[in-house]
């Protein structure tokens, strides 16, 4: 049996191909869908609702059994409302089973039983404090949010593991539940393992949770290859 999987992700986003399809297993195959949205192209959801409805409505045309909007800044910039546009907008153009970014980190989160987060990005500072805004907001309590403020793409696929690595050491704190890498344009899943046995929690990532979340919304469980305490996690129902 093979089963496919529509991302919509920004078109700077070099990580998704590099990193994140190879931990698909085998009988998933990824399909990828650009949109302009990040940096100087970024903009409000009145005008990216309708080009996420073409995209999906193209990935609906290639029979992807799930179709993500996957990108973390824009699926959380407008709150739990904007969120659900989105969700809305993929799930009215097609697609048959349908996540967001900011859906699956929530879903990740629960399934986990995580209400402490620790939450790490490459973003400014301002954008960081946003992202920690949409959690706390959902009902979780992020207890310590540093943003690396990067300056954009280019910037984000050129740090390497390494350094995302001492980064989330360096924000260890005892009453965390779990540490939240975010971006989907940063390098992270070769550091996930050695990450959770050094700091004794649960480490999600945004690329991570979105092929969790996809493998779950299909039923699949074959994980192997992914990384992670998520992937032995069953999501909430």
């Amino acid at each position: 049996m093979s089963v496919r999987v529509g991302l919509i992700i920004p078109s700077s986003n070099r990580m998704v191909e590099q990193e994140m399809v190879r931990a698909f297993p085998a009988g998933v195959q990824p399909h990828i869908t650009r949109l302009r949205m990040t940096g100087p192209n970024r903009m409000g959801h009145d005008q990216l609702i309708p080009r996420v409805e073409e995209a999906t409505r193209a990935l609906a045309d290639a029979k992807c059994d799930v179709v993500a909007f996957h990108c973390t800044a824009n699926s959380m910039e407008e709150g739990a409302d904007g969120e659900a546009r989105i969700l809305a907008a993929v799930e009215g153009s097609g697609a048959r089973h349908a996540t967001t970014t900011a859906t699956a980190i929530r879903r990740a989160l629960d399934a986990l039983g995580a209400r402490k987060i620790v939450l790490v990005t490459p973003y400014s500072q301002a954008v960081t404090d946003h992202e920690a805004e949409f959690l706390n907001a959902a009902g979780y309590e992020v207890i310590y949010a540093k943003g690396y403020e990067l300056a954009g793409s280019d910037a984000y696929c050129a740090t390497p593991p390494d350094v995302w690595r001492e980064r989330a050491l360096a924000a260890t704190r005892p009453d965390a539940d779990v540490y939240f890498l975010s971006c989907a344009n940063i390098s992270v899943f070769s550091i996930i393992d050695e990450l959770e046995a050094r700091l004794g929690r649960p480490v999600i990532t945004s690329n991570q949770s979105v092929v969790w979340d996809t493998l779950a919304r299909l039923g699949w469980s074959d994980r192997r290859g992914c990384p992670g305490r998520l992937f032995a996690t069953a999501p909430v129902a």
